[in-house]
């Protein structure tokens, strides 16, 4: 379902476990920086009013989304980690960059997980303007933070 259609931010309560004990590494693209603090902040409020302690959350930035894959398996292999957030956003452009950008992100956080037997989460957003990431950044259609965030919790608990 397309985000215009779902408030990224409302989820379902079903499946979520007792995350107290689990330490989350959430990485943060500094590129579009004002939509991943966002997108970092909806993350970060999320675990901690599903029980996460701040002490178990662990915050790395990287440069831009495309340096999100290796830092994810940096964070992965390590056993104290639990499951990794990637915050990142990609706006469309004029050039071709956009599409090689999204794919390899896409591509590559689903192989650390799989390579790991762990949650490593895509929370990158792909819209085609600023507009469109600011309103899945905390705007009218929720926060993709708070969505990727439901999903880490909820992917600990299968």
């Amino acid at each position: 379902m397309a985000s215009s259609q779902k408030n990224l931010s409302d989820y379902s309560s079903k499946n979520i476990s007792n995350i107290s004990d689990k330490r989350f590494a959430v990485i943060v693209s500094e590129w579009n920086e004002e939509v991943t603090e966002a997108l970092y902040s909806g993350a970060y409020e999320t675990l901690i009013s599903n029980g996460a302690s701040r002490d178990n959350i662990i915050r790395k930035n990287v440069p831009g989304s495309f340096e999100l894959t290796l830092a994810a398996q940096w964070m992965a292999q390590k056993d104290d980690v639990d499951a990794v957030i990637c915050i990142g956003c990609v706006i469309q452009g004029e050039t071709k960059h956009f599409d090689f950008i999204c794919s390899a992100v896409a591509h590559g956080i689903t192989e650390v997980g799989l390579k790991y037997n762990k949650p490593v989460i895509f929370g990158v957003l792909t819209p085609n303007n600023q507009k469109q990431a600011l309103d899945r950044a905390g705007g009218k259609h929720g926060n993709k933070g708070d969505e990727a965030a439901i999903t880490a919790i909820k992917m600990l608990g299968f």
